[in-house]
């Protein structure tokens, strides 16, 4: 019993050292990822793609594509982002930012006003205009419920005790929160950016919101007939990925576990791309005061995307 107790203490030991330590094991770390990802086809937009990004929460647009969208306005092309919610479900940060134990629905929808204005300094780190950004404004951890039960009933958030959409600078203040309404916005954005490329989280993702989103963008992009214009990227993919915590942005990124009976490609930055990232992540503050090393983990030689009309790969 005793031995068993030991090694398992030592197992324990080792899974935090090669989260926490990754200098230990710099070398493995850089072989493995530099095969595994090698192996993946490189992608690039082409030149004048108009891009539209879709981010559930503040801060996943510039975790899973701030490099891609640096690379689409170095080819000339438009990026635009839409993001589906202000983040105001987020109880630990609201607790953080607050420093109170219970946060109210008062301290969440000031959340979601400081997490609005993140995100616009987000986008202008990585040179979209502000006229380039679509906030929705619909309920933080609310958007499966409104894809599934209250597509045409008003959810009410039990974070922000709202039903409706209620926070200035949004693209239609008051709209009800319903899928009906969420996926007639999502429409007119559609309508009015016509991209020609789509990134949005993979039905793969752990998150709910994130699955969410991509059932909406699968329906819409569908009914277009421009699956083919889609691509999937992931944010929640597996516990503790991806790996090693924190800034390093010698090293690849990983197809995460959720995903990796995907087809992913990817997209190879530059140190350049790589610091104007990091620059953006750091607008996001609230969240990097909380989730910065793993915010920081993203920050690679690589990002990744999958085609959504791609059969997957063999697992």
């Amino acid at each position: 019993m005793r031995r068993a107790m030991w090694v398992l203490l030592l197992l324990l030991l080792l899974v935090f050292l090669l989260i926490n330590a990754p200098w230990l094991f710099q070398q493995a770390y850089a072989w493995y990822y530099r095969t595994r990802v090698g192996a993946l086809p490189a992608w690039d937009p082409v030149p004048g793609t108009r891009l539209l990004v879709l981010a559930p929460h503040p801060d996943d647009e510039s975790l899973a594509a701030a490099g891609l969208m640096q690379r689409v306005r170095q080819g000339g092309g438009k990026v635009y982002i839409a993001w589906m919610t202000l983040g105001d479900g987020f109880q630990w940060d609201a607790a953080l930012l607050n420093r109170t134990l219970r946060p109210t629905p008062a301290d969440l929808r000031g959340l979601a006003e400081r997490r609005r204005q993140e995100s616009v300094a987000a986008a202008q780190a990585l040179g979209v205009p502000e006229g380039n950004l679509f906030l929705l404004g619909y309920p933080d951890r609310g958007l499966l419920h409104l894809f599934l039960e209250n597509f045409f009933t008003p959810y009410r958030s039990p974070n922000t005790h709202l039903d409706r959409v209620s926070y200035p600078g949004t693209f239609r203040p008051g709209a009800p929160y319903t899928g009906e309404a969420w996926e007639r916005d999502l429409r007119a954005i559609l309508e009015r950016v016509r991209p020609d490329l789509v990134v949005s989280p993979a039905p793969e993702d752990a998150h709910p919101d994130h699955r969410a989103t991509a059932y909406m963008a699968l329906r819409l992009m569908g009914e277009r007939g421009w699956l083919d214009r889609l691509r999937f990227y992931m944010v929640h993919g597996g516990l503790e990925w991806p790996l090693p915590k924190g800034l390093h942005p010698g090293l690849y990124l990983e197809p995460p576990p959720r995903g990796r009976h995907l087809a992913w490609q990817r997209l190879d930055l530059t140190p350049e791309e790589e610091a104007r990232k990091l620059q953006a992540l750091k607008a996001h503050r609230s969240q990097m005061e909380i989730l910065g090393r793993f915010m920081e983990a993203f920050v690679r030689k690589n990002e990744l995307f999958t085609p959504a009309s791609n059969p997957p790969m063999a697992p």
